[in-house]
């Protein structure tokens, strides 16, 4: 017998109907049992969900102290379908726009969407919301949401600690978790940390009658989910050291960065010119970014991690650790100094000589950093040769590179690569005294001022360095964790440590008889330091000093940047050194240098802020 082709079709056939059917029949018992309750209010009542914000996470100092804080405000929020029948007029002076105002916030929520709600002006005060609450039930569509919203007790380190803004298209587009008008983390340790900070949201559903007034909550609150508030950052900085960094620098454009050499906690971090932190919260953040977006002196900029700038003489300490373990240099070594009328490079000034390494950093010598520098390139075959090794050198102490934490937009600063000397000058076409200016940090050598910090802190250690970082603890609700660099926790530079012993003794010498004796000598605490004048093709030289202290267990590396203020031991020198009393001592005994640095002026006019 002949099997029916179309059997097996009719059996298909009937399984799509049963499912169809079964379908059906669950849909209708949901409806009719578990919607049931939701079907009683329908005709008087509608629901409305609010997002429950969390509140975000604080941020503290080292010493627990608050840096940044939450306040409450609210977001007047629109669904564009409801807001109907609306008196604009009554409208607009109730929250003091303009029609125009009206129809262009309106426009905005509606394009995003006319059934779901959006914000339609954010950031009311507390105070303004009270007024408000009591006639908002005349406004259909219109209801309001709280949340946070932050504030800095203390007005310092607004570039480290970065702000918040509203979300745009690419951040929507980028995460889910954010919905128009939310606000996240746009630089600094806001943004790094936005996850940690933000915390979860929730949501509460209330009914509300035809008036647009809250009737209760919907279910009891059946469906209600709390919001977790974010996560605490514990940073590695000194509030108190961090405020008078700024004060010394007031009306100077430049930066002091300052480290913990043991565990390269970042103590101080402070970019001037700076800005108010508060000036970019609220309603008039706007107007203010464009303000300090234009300002000549540029506020905005953070200095300590993106500005480059030759080391100048500073550097010449890493060359003499280059030389001392290539073998080049030794305690009994000397070169002879004819001061300015020397050659290929001058000295600044006449002293001592012949003179040997430690002498030679306390008095800054060029000459002598100029021979050290030849005898490492010309201690190979070629001279490419010899400048590579010396490069690798540089490279281990993290410099032509980011330390890749959670510092905000680091640049790399830049070590040059033979294939630029090839380049320029022509293959087999260079040589050391080509390439002189690096000798005594200048030319193509960029380093930005926390590099600086981190070469200080490295030598303090005697050879290895822990990335410089902000945060030490992160505080949830569940409990503590403890922040750990995803890197190598201690990064062992080619130096090895007994080659130090020579570099500490002349940086010793530099503070207590040399270059800096006059405005770094602090009594009772010795101070390694070495002082930088660096060339400035734009201007008056940059003023840059370097130093770690004490000599025995050092407790904080220091560099600090004045820009076109002239000598190194005359500017950043007392700067570094009333850091270094500040933070080891908690006081100041030297007021007349004091109120020098601080009544001093390198800056142009700031631009008019609105407060």
């Amino acid at each position: 017998m002949r099997k029916d082709p179309f059997s097996a079709r009719q059996y298909i056939i009937m399984g799509i109907i049963v499912l169809v059917g079964m379908t059906f029949w669950f849909r209708l018992l949901f409806l009719q049992v578990v919607d049931d309750t939701y079907k009683q209010y329908a005709n008087r009542n509608a629901t409305r969900e609010i997002t429950q914000y969390p509140a975000r996470g604080l941020i503290y100092d080292r010493n627990h102290r608050m840096l940044v804080v939450n306040e409450a405000v609210y977001d007047l929020m629109i669904i564009p379908r409801q807001a109907i029948n609306i008196d604009t007029s009554e409208f607009c002076m109730l929250l003091n726009i303009t029609p125009q105002e009206y129809t262009e916030y309106y426009s905005k929520a509606a394009k995003f969407s006319r059934y779901k709600p959006s914000v339609f002006i954010s950031q009311i005060s507390k105070q303004d919301y009270a007024y408000l609450e009591e006639k908002l039930f005349k406004f259909s569509g219109f209801f309001v949401q709280p949340r946070t919203l932050r504030k800095y007790p203390f007005h310092v380190a607004a570039q480290t600690l970065g702000y918040i803004g509203e979300v745009n298209a690419g951040h929507l587009k980028k995460d889910p978790w954010y919905r128009q008008g939310d606000y996240i983390g746009i630089s600094g340790l806001e943004s790094i940390y936005e996850n940690d900070l933000r915390g979860k949201k929730g949501v509460k559903v209330v009914l509300v009658d035809v008036h647009n007034r809250e009737k209760g909550a919907y279910q009891n609150g059946a469906y209600d989910t709390s919001a977790i508030r974010g996560n605490d950052l514990i940073t590695t900085l000194d509030l108190e050291l961090q405020e008078y960094g700024e004060f010394l620098l007031k009306n100077k454009k430049g930066s002091v960065v300052a480290i913990e050499p043991s565990s390269g906690e970042i103590l101080s971090f402070v970019s001037s010119p700076g800005y108010d932190p508060n000036l970019l919260v609220g309603r008039i953040r706007n107007q203010n970014y464009k303000i300090l977006r234009d300002d000549i002196n540029k506020p905005l900029y953070n200095r300590a991690s993106m500005a480059t700038y030759p080391p100048g003489s500073s550097f010449k300490l890493l060359n003499a650790l280059i030389a001392i373990e290539e073998k080049v240099l030794f305690p009994y070594t000397q070169y002879s100094c004819q001061g300015p009328e020397s050659k290929p490079i001058r000295c600044t000034h006449h002293h001592e000589t012949p003179l040997g390494p430690v002498a030679a950093i306390r008095e800054s010598c060029n000459p002598f950093f100029w021979n050290t520098f030849k005898s490492i390139i010309n201690k190979y075959d070629t001279p490419e040769e010899g400048f590579n090794h010396w490069r690798n050198y540089v490279v281990s102490f993290g410099l032509g590179s980011t330390f890749n934490t959670d510092l905000f937009n680091e640049q790399p600063g830049n070590v040059p690569q033979d294939s630029y000397y090839n380049k320029y000058f022509g293959e087999g076409h260079w040589n050391a005294l080509t390439i002189r200016s690096l000798a005594i940090g200048q030319g193509e050598l960029l380093l930005t001022p926390l590099q600086m910090a981190n070469i200080v802190a490295t030598i303090a250690n005697k050879g290895f360095y822990v990335k410089p970082h902000f945060v030490k603890r992160i505080y949830q609700s569940q409990g503590e964790i403890e922040y750990v660099d995803p890197s190598s926790p201690k990064i062992v530079t080619s130096i090895s440590p007994e080659s130090f012993n020579l570099v500490i003794e002349g940086m010793d010498q530099v503070v207590q008889t040399g270059t800096a004796r006059y405005y770094a000598k602090l009594p009772g605490i010795r101070i390694c330091g070495k002082t930088g004048t660096v060339q400035n093709p734009h201007g008056d030289d940059h003023s840059v000093f370097i130093a770690f202290a004490p000599k025995e267990n050092p407790q904080i590396a220091i560099a600090v940047v004045v820009e076109n203020s002239g000598y190194g031991s005359t500017w950043a020198a007392p700067v570094a050194s009333l850091m270094i009393e500040k933070y080891l001592t908690d006081t100041i005994t030297r007021k007349s240098m004091e109120s020098r640095i601080h009544e001093a002026i390198f800056l142009k006019k700031p631009s008019e802020i609105n407060e």
